[in-house]
């Protein structure tokens, strides 16, 4: 990383990108730039890692982006993977049950996780080490913020020595939580409510048979709502709604929290290792962007825990916009892409939100005739098996698309804006079949079958694209052609193991799909309608006065 210095002036450390706190969110969107060659500081005002396991859970699609920051086998160790999530009343009777063990979204891993956050930051920091260009600073607090039209102009500050430094970055990213540094600088309000209730969340460790709830459930008991799972690394969660007047100091006291974990674990096995209240929010950024400066995770929405989106969304966040700056940086794309980080993000993070709100009325009523009602009404509605399935298949969970934004045609056409399934697939020199994302590389990718993807030498698209000829189910990978060597763009060859892919393009009507580099389908193509998508790339990516044909496939 560069410093420039004038004369009487302290050296100015220069960067591409600057991320104002290292929690998850953070440190994922570091290790997704530093894949990708960027120049990154990241800032931390905390002077050593998160000790507190404040969120717990995550999905596919989180996993999916893991594996995209190569740091997958890191992370899945410990994780804690639930087989059923069950709805009881107040007497213990199940009303509602997701069968997780039955879902499968296709994206290449099962649909719920539970972590550990320390543990899990750990292997994202530990990530940074892979990149010399990548910087992380710790105890580091953001003092200033200005910008102009052709970078930000930070002042940090070390919190021990109070010695401050200057930064000069092209662009930054407010990754520093609920109460942003970043977005008070930047002067972009919230907007939305704060939900008088408190919650108090308890975690611990437990053996085994002292468990007495085995399984994930929400207690819908409207007297004392509470979640409570086994979770990573023979830990145990609980989650209870505080009562009116009730007073956390009392709470907090070991004999108060005995009586409360007493009908889910015994208490007599149970080390307390956490155990904090706090009241849920569903706040939104009225915008996510001014001019260089970027929110994500927590710093651009919040919402409630009911389905276990948070840190999800803030993922998200991270896989949508690294690639994008990445690409602006670099010169291959023209920095109004950016505008479509918000515009593809911010309806689907009001659509998870808005189910969270839609559960907590649901399942977490306020009297004993509202839950009475509710059991009612959802037991009839479960004996149609069409809601029965939407309910036990976790139906009701946001799909990963985007309406508007980086796609052919600018807007969600069919499969067009939707995420592209992960099945696994063979490839000659590796003995098992393995998961999709790891042949597609860090960019664009085209997929088709053999005799529509193009062949020969293609380093003269001057694209960030890899080619995949997909062989049918039964290929053997011994018979495929051999891997590209590093001076060649020739395509790489894999074989469809369980037909996904080439069923896929039959259901569409394609032969030919265009993904992203965050597996998202940018556009669908006949194997005469290359040419006419890869323009359509070339257009989204660059302004109108830059917008060519590729030359030469």
């Amino acid at each position: 990383m560069r410093s420039a210095q004038r004369p009487g002036h302290e050296a100015v450390q220069e960067v591409d990108v600057v991320i104002v706190g290292c929690g998850p969110v953070g440190a994922l969107a570091a290790n997704l730039l530093g894949a990708r060659g960027v120049r990154t500081l990241v800032v931390e005002r905390s002077t050593g890692p998160h000790r507190q396991p404040r969120v717990f859970s995550c999905d596919d699609e989180a996993l999916r982006i893991y594996q995209q920051a190569g740091l997958l086998d890191q992370i899945v160790g410990d994780l804690h993977q639930p087989s059923r999530v069950d709805y009881v009343n107040h007497a213990g009777r199940v009303f509602a049950t997701v069968d997780l063990a039955e879902v499968d979204f296709g994206y290449g891993h099962a649909p719920l996780h539970f972590f550990d956050q320390p543990s899990v930051e750990q292997a994202l920091r530990g990530g940074l080490r892979r990149f010399d260009h990548v910087e992380l600073a710790l105890g580091v607090e953001l003092v200033t913020l200005r910008q102009d039209d052709d970078a930000v102009h930070l002042v940090v500050r070390d919190v021990v020595t109070q010695r401050c430094r200057p930064v000069r970055a092209r662009y930054v990213l407010g990754c520093d939580g609920a109460r942003s540094t970043t977005r008070t600088a930047v002067k972009i309000p919230l907007s939305g409510a704060s939900y008088p209730q408190a919650w108090l969340a308890v975690t611990g460790d437990v053996t085994g048979d002292a468990v007495r709830v085995a399984h994930t459930t929400f207690v819908c008991d409207w007297r004392r709502p509470a979640f409570v799972s086994p979770g990573a690394r023979g830990g145990y969660r609980m989650e209870f709604m505080l009562r009116p007047g009730e007073i956390e100091a009392d709470l907090l006291q070991p004999e108060s929290l005995a009586r409360l974990v007493e009908p889910y674990v015994d208490p007599a096995r149970f080390t307390v290792t956490r155990a904090l209240v706090s009241t849920f929010h569903h706040r939104t950024a009225r915008q996510w962007r001014r001019g260089r400066v970027f929110l994500a995770g927590d710093a651009a929405h919040q919402m409630p825990p009911l389905l276990g989106q948070s840190l999800c969304s803030g993922l998200r966040d991270a896989a949508n916009l690294t690639w994008k700056l990445s690409l602006v940086l670099s010169g291959a794309a023209d920095p109004g892409v950016l505008d479509t980080y918000e515009i593809e993000r911010r309806p689907h993070t009001v659509a998870m939100a808005r189910t969270s709100v839609r559960m907590a009325r649901l399942f977490l009523p306020g009297s004993r005739r509202a839950a009475w009602l509710r059991d009612a009404a959802l037991r009839a509605a479960q004996t149609v098996s069409r809601v029965r399935r939407y309910v036990r298949h976790f139906e009701f969970k946001p799909e990963p698309a985007y309406q508007r934004g980086l796609l052919a045609g600018g807007r969600r056409d069919g499969a067009v804006g939707t995420m592209f399934p992960q099945p696994r697939v063979g490839t000659r020199g590796s003995a098992t079949p393995h998961l999709l994302d790891a042949a597609l590389g860090a960019g664009f990718a085209v997929l088709g079958r053999p005799g529509a993807v193009p062949t020969g030498d293609l380093r003269r698209l001057r694209l960030p694209v890899r080619f995949v000829a997909v062989h049918p189910a039964g290929t053997p990978v011994a018979a495929l052609p051999a891997a590209p060597g590093p001076d060649r763009a020739a395509p790489v060859a894999v074989v469809d193991v369980d037909g996904t892919i080439g069923g896929w393009l039959r259901e569409h009507r394609a032969d030919l799909v265009v993904l992203r580099p965050d597996r998202f389908v940018f556009a669908l193509a006949a194997a005469d309608g290359l040419d006419r998508v890869l323009a359509d790339l070339v257009a989204a990516l660059a302004p109108p006065a830059r917008v060519a044909v590729p030359a030469g496939r």
